[in-house]
């Protein structure tokens, strides 16, 4: 719970200095960050419509929707892909966000038309946000943070024995700190916290799914790719040019999470 707590703490810390443009939180030791949530959405308008009533920032990059909060991108479109089943019942089953003040983050969304669940057991630091595509999200709160809302953690659901290995292979991967969270093994990497829960059976693999993949971004792609072969992490694509400019490639975790890999290039101005 140390390691946790001193993670967050550096994390609030950088996002203090970078709010004013919401820059991802600073790269680790082997140059990886949180990059992104990748949505294939079946409405565009109406995810655009939900996340900036929720805080985030509009950008074009290419022509395509992005939005930005704070250690976060989330790119609403796929192509003309449209995605086929909510994150229940995928490996990742859900995504967050962490803010300030739930009461009252909740009644700012509900005055703008989000819709929001209560909490677990009616909870008052937890509410959960579905789009209406069933992207499944988790909002906790950290009344110490300096910003309203930003991207905290991605849980993915894995049989019991897998948990460990699964543990392991991202604090590998992408240079993340092996911690625990109320007792649960997680992985901190900047931008983000990697959860793991136990689940009775085998979920679906993320590919096609609405929440098709997430995404981290790296410093340097070429060695970032010699480094994750070299562990015997195979590439599902040969590395691109995408149409903004950034360097890109995908991998997929053992359990069947899609994982883009990003050099990112600059986005551009804000738009909303």
């Amino acid at each position: 719970m140390k390691t946790h707590t001193f993670v967050v703490l550096l994390f609030a810390s950088a996002l203090t200095a970078g709010t004013a443009t919401a820059q991802p939180a600073p790269f680790n030791e082997i140059g990886v960050t949180m990059g992104h949530w990748h949505i294939a959405s079946k409405d565009v308008e109406a995810n655009k419509k939900l996340f900036l009533a929720m805080g985030g920032k509009l950008f074009t990059p290419g022509g395509n929707p992005l939005i930005m909060f704070p250690g976060l991108y989330i790119n609403l479109n796929l192509g003309t892909e449209k995605g086929d089943g909510g994150t229940e019942g995928s490996v990742v089953n859900h995504v967050g966000f962490i803010v300030n003040n739930v009461q009252e983050r909740v009644a700012q969304w509900k005055a703008a038309g989000v819709a929001v669940l209560p909490g677990n057991n009616n909870r008052l630091d937890q509410a959960f946000v579905v789009t209406a595509d069933g992207v499944r999200m988790e909002i906790l709160e950290d009344k110490t943070q300096s910003v309203p809302i930003r991207g905290e953690h991605v849980h993915l659901w894995l049989p019991e024995s897998e948990i460990p290995k699964a543990q392991a292979w991202y604090a590998r991967t992408f240079g993340g700190k092996v911690a625990t969270r109320n007792d649960a093994p997680v992985v901190n990497i900047p931008g983000v916290q990697v959860r793991f829960a136990r689940a009775d059976a085998k979920q679906a693999r993320t590919r096609g799914r609405v929440l098709d993949h997430i995404g981290f971004d790296v410093k340097d792609h070429a060695a970032f790719v010699r480094k994750i072969e070299a562990e015997g992490v195979k590439l599902d694509e040969p590395v691109r040019k995408s149409p903004t400019g950034s360097t890109i490639t995908y991998i997929t975790d053992p359990w069947g999470t899609r994982i883009e890999i990003v050099q990112r290039a600059p986005l551009g101005p804000q738009v909303q």
